[in-house]
């Protein structure tokens, strides 16, 4: 008889957490910009080989392309590794230096009464998931996703289950902009939030 695997470390949750750790490090952003500088240092200096023969404008006009496209190049990946950082820490509903559920189900319910819908569920759904860490039913893991906080939820509550799923879609509809929050919406994920409350 074979004895049973032993248990996968780290787990799914975890690794998934030290690869995105991994991937957000300096040197793999620095190997890509230089590996992209690089090309298109040898694309320009094939370019100025090319028009030594022409006129010296010619040759200035191709270096001074060259040069605004190396300077463009470097301006869109550092905005877009600041954007990556910046999405990273508000799309996460888990995030290390957050408000209390109380607080953050305070910030939902003004924001249903001022009919910004968008930022109730933001909000609702975050102090759902800050609450369920309070009570211990959540582990608390900062940087989580609406997805693995509703994977978690479906286990500790699984008569709610698909509803916590939907209610997570609805977060990430709502948060990356693809979808308007309606006021039901809003409404919802607060009354979910008081059912997984009321459960003991």
């Amino acid at each position: 008889m074979l004895a049973p695997a032993p248990p996968l470390q780290p787990s799914g949750h975890e690794g998934r957490r030290l690869l995105r750790e991994e991937l957000a490090r300096d040197e793999y952003h620095r190997h890509l910009l230089q590996r992209i500088l690089g090309w298109l240092w040898r694309r320009l200096e094939g370019g100025i080989g090319a028009a030594s023969g022409t006129s010296v404008v010619t040759a200035f006009v191709t270096m001074l392309i060259g040069a605004v496209l190396i300077v463009g190049l470097v301006v869109l990946l550092s905005r877009v590794r600041r954007d990556r950082r910046q999405r990273a820490g508000v799309h996460a509903v888990l995030v290390d230096d957050r408000p209390s559920a109380s607080e953050l189900r305070r910030r939902a319910e003004a924001a249903v009464v001022e009919g910004r819908y968008a930022d109730a569920v933001t909000d609702g759904f975050r102090a759902l998931a800050v609450r369920q860490v309070e009570r211990g039913r959540l582990h608390d893991q900062p940087g989580a996703t609406a997805h693995e906080v509703a994977a978690s939820l479906a286990t500790s509550y699984p008569s709610h289950g698909d509803r916590v799923g939907r209610t997570a879609d609805l977060f990430d509809a709502t948060l990356y902009g693809d979808r308007p929050a309606s006021p039901e919406d809003a409404t919802g994920v607060l009354e979910l939030d008081d059912v997984l409350a009321g459960v003991r």
